[in-house]
């Protein structure tokens, strides 16, 4: 982030990040239940399509589903399960902030996600 303490600058700092820069915006905690079954200290992780997730805080607290794609430009996630109606009736997936999401379940066979558990 900006060395900044002014709002603004941190905004605009966030909002002109690179893509390949806003992967750290995209962490997503670990439940308790994760994190015995995995045997790690990690607090958080990149969250991947494919996911098994839970959202905890806001409107769609208590659902849970897989993550069906994360959206760098926006930080959202869109997560099968979590709907709201469009103006035509359509269902749609709502978009989530990983900031009230936490992890439950994934594919931790990857040789880079082991590695990270592992740290």
């Amino acid at each position: 982030m900006a060395k900044s303490k002014q709002a603004r600058k941190q905004r605009k700092a966030l909002y002109t990040k690179p893509l390949h820069a806003r992967k750290a915006e995209l962490h997503v905690h670990l439940s308790d239940e994760l994190k015995a079954k995995l045997a790690t200290k990690k607090r958080a992780m990149l969250v991947r399509k494919g996911d098994k997730v839970e959202v905890v805080k806001g409107r769609f607290a208590g659902r849970s589903g897989k993550v069906a794609s994360v959206d760098y430009q926006d930080y959202t996630l869109y997560i099968e399960g979590v709907t709201v109606r469009n103006a035509k009736g359509e269902e749609k997936l709502a978009s989530v902030r990983p900031q009230v999401v936490v992890l439950v379940d994934g594919d931790f066979g990857t040789a880079d996600r082991k590695k990270v558990i592992s740290r």
